[in-house]
């Protein structure tokens, strides 16, 4: 199943219109999350309609360090993520945020090239956090494109075996160009881009990783705001009651695949309860093998940089609110037990 990564080929940059609002999408979210965020919602919606206003994180690359960009990105005020943080692991990945509205402009692939950064939603840093991966250490991403936690993770430290996994085709080409361009030649060894889907590895390899990252397909709120057209908005909001089937199955072959006394994040970036904390908690109902892992260390590290949700339970919400734009992010972290 094993895909090798090969040389991309430079895309052009096209400029696209601005994304008009979908109002039957709008309308959905707010009878959902009117319910299940309370107040909450209006500071949370306000930011989600207001694209202009979302803040973009500057994660470096160590593989092609370059002082001169620190420099550069301290110069224009961003400041490091982690500054301050005592529950983050010392090989946390370097990443700089401004408390602007500061947009870093992008690089574009160029093959034999590495890109010295990566832009991301901050928020997206706390499953690779919190999944804690250490040299050496056997990891898969399930759910990989388009490859910015694998990126993440590489950044933390240089597993033992690395499995970057897309089942969708276009998906799967993202993928493999982000990693060409993130990752020297010496490393890609210890990588393999697979093309499978998620639900066979429980059956397939069976306990062959003691690190799984499950970052599911979800509902993802900020891009179904601006839904192309009613028809895809009704398709989407018809296909989003399925998917919480979906992100189960992925989840239980994650643990399936999981060795015992190792853990798996599953993350999502939707706010919706039915694929968050209600995944979690059919889970824990159902597998006997696991348990949450507690997370409240970590969001203390990021309470400053962060807005997060109050009594979610097994896991960190994160919401995008006004000056604190990240998110929509959910994390959890679940351990699977030793068996004697």
């Amino acid at each position: 199943f094993v895909l090798h990564l090969k040389d991309g080929k430079k895309s052009d940059v096209k400029h696209r219109p601005q994304k008009q609002i979908c109002s039957p999408v709008l309308e959905h979210f707010d009878k959902q999350y009117s319910q299940e965020l309370g107040d909450s919602w209006n500071s949370v919606k306000e930011t989600l309609l207001s694209p202009s206003c979302w803040q973009y994180a500057v994660l470096l690359n160590r593989f092609r360090f370059c002082s001169k960009l620190e420099r550069h990105l301290e110069s224009l005020g961003y400041q490091s993520l982690f500054k301050g943080a005592p529950a983050v692991p010392q090989l946390a990945p370097q990443c700089y945020i401004s408390r602007t509205q500061c947009r870093f402009p992008a690089q574009q692939h160029q093959p034999g090239r590495l890109k010295e950064y990566y832009l991301l939603n901050a928020a997206s840093l706390l499953p690779v956090l919190a999944l804690e991966v250490k040299r050496g250490d056997r990891v898969l991403d399930m759910c990989a494109a388009p490859g910015g936690k694998s990126v993440a993770l590489l950044q933390c430290a240089t597993p033992g075996h690395l499995v970057c996994n897309e089942y969708d085709g276009l998906r799967l080409r993202r993928l493999s160009k982000t990693l060409d361009s993130f990752i020297p030649e010496d490393l890609k060894s210890t990588i393999a881009v697979a093309h499978l889907d998620g639900r066979q590895f429980g059956h397939l390899q069976p306990e062959a990783y003691n690190k799984v990252l499950v970052d599911a397909p979800c509902s993802n709120d900020r891009s179904w705001l601006y839904s192309s057209d009613a028809l895809q908005a009704a398709v989407r909001i018809a296909h989003r009651a399925q998917l919480p089937a979906l992100q189960i199955q992925l989840l239980r072959s994650a643990i399936a695949a999981l060795r015992p006394g190792g853990t798996v994040v599953y993350s999502t970036c939707t706010l919706s309860r039915a694929e968050n904390s209600e995944v979690i908690a059919r889970i824990l109902n159902s597998c006997d093998s696991v348990h949450p892992v507690d997370l409240t260390e970590l969001s203390k590290a990021f309470s400053d940089e962060f807005t997060l949700a109050t009594g979610i339970p097994h896991g960190l919400l994160v919401l995008p609110d006004k000056d604190k734009t990240w998110g929509p992010m959910y994390v959890a972290k679940l351990k699977k037990s030793w068996t004697f």
